[in-house]
């Protein structure tokens, strides 16, 4: 189906008929833009009604047995990083303890999945911290929602630069978690920052490769060109004073040829269930990213190389009904030893977002402590 180009100025109800542009997300709806290949599916009966995908998420679950605090600091570009660390009670501060960053889903914020993988892992005794990406939610950049995964990868460097100078944390022992499209961004900085000592994603999206070639490799080489012509015919638009135009992202309302992705996206990102608008954007741009920056993820192959992570052990966890399990299994193919691939039965892409009696925790914990060497 083909995605909406949005006008950040338009009014709602002009948009389109069929949306009902009422939330705000981030999107995992990584592969939200690039299903433009892979058909639409009718539904029979109330095509609109709001599915119940949620049984068992609780993304804005919060713990007495953790501490939360707001925290900012520069990355290379002194662009400023906003995110929440989380740390457990009990937590000796006179120790040195593991720590972890978390990266939430591609167009999310750090409200939307990672916040809930940092209070479990500070739980598990891990100091945490989730990061909303440059360009999202609280952290600098313009214009909003822009695509620029150097910058996105450098933001997990910039992190442990944080971690490694707090005095409680040991920088021997800092490791990383990825969620959707933050895998294939922690991927690409752990390449080239050796100080993330093991590396672990969750429903990983490869956005270069969702955006190239879309999921299945469903997108023709035509296709390809004609986004990138239209997004290169853009920048003379906006060079010359038009507004930004938006792409991808989740649908705001659901109708017959809805693509079952959308859907599933649509009930984490547009219901209670994980609808976040921070106060940088709003309900109508959530989960977008600019159609002229959006390309860029052409450019991006974070799988080139990978083996050269090793011997730093990577962890790449996926559910056996995930529309993006091919990227975590392409990954742990071409990754080096020590590595795993941990599929959940049953579990599809957005269920590992929140549903947290599907996600491994204790496969999470267990991989960290060992491979950060916490365990006597």
């Amino acid at each position: 189906m083909n995605m909406p180009i949005l006008n950040g100025d338009e009014n709602l109800a002009e948009l389109t008929g069929r949306r009902d542009f009422l939330v705000k997300a981030g999107t995992g709806a990584a592969a939200l833009g690039v299903l433009s290949a892979t058909g639409g599916a009718a539904f029979a009966a109330d095509a609109t009604a709001v599915p119940d995908m949620s049984n068992g998420a609780d993304n804005f679950y919060t713990s007495a047995l953790v501490t939360v605090q707001k925290v900012s600091f520069k990355n290379q570009y002194q662009m400023k990083v906003v995110g929440n660390l989380f740390t457990p009670k009990n937590l000796d501060r006179s120790k040195k303890t593991a720590a972890l960053v978390v990266g939430h889903p591609m167009g999310a914020v750090k409200e939307q999945s990672s916040n809930l993988y940092a209070t479990k892992m500070a739980e598990q005794g891990f100091v945490a911290l989730s990061i909303d990406q440059s360009f999202w939610g609280e952290s600098d950049g313009q214009p909003r929602n822009a695509v620029a995964p150097d910058i996105y990868a450098e933001a997990f460097s910039a992190a442990v630069d944080f971690l490694g100078t707090r005095p409680f944390v040991n920088r021997e022992q800092i490791g990383a978690i990825g969620i959707c499209g933050s895998g294939s961004f922690v991927i690409s900085a752990a390449k080239i920052d050796p100080r993330m000592k093991a590396i672990a994603t969750v429903s990983m999206y490869d956005m270069g490769a969702a955006n190239r070639d879309a999921l299945n490799h469903s997108q023709t080489l035509a296709q390809r060109k004609t986004i990138i012509a239209d997004a290169a015919e853009q920048r003379y638009a906006e060079f010359s004073g038009a507004p930004i135009k938006y792409t991808g992202g989740t649908d705001h309302v659901l109708n017959a040829q809805t693509h079952p992705i959308q859907r599933e996206f649509y009930d984490f990102y547009r219901t209670p269930r994980g609808e976040y608008t921070p106060k940088s954007s709003t309900r109508l741009l959530t989960t977008h990213p600019t159609l002229t920056s959006n390309v860029k993820f052409m450019n991006f192959y974070p799988f080139n190389d990978i083996e050269t992570i090793s011997p730093r052990p990577m962890l790449f966890i996926t559910g056996d009904k995930a529309h993006s399990k091919e990227f975590s299994e392409l990954a742990y193919k071409l990754a080096a030893e020590p590595k795993e691939l941990h599929v959940i039965p049953g579990a599809g892409h957005v269920d590992l977002y929140d549903r947290v009696n599907l996600i491994p925790w204790s496969k999470l914990s267990s991989f960290f402590q060992r491979t950060l060497n916490t365990v006597s």
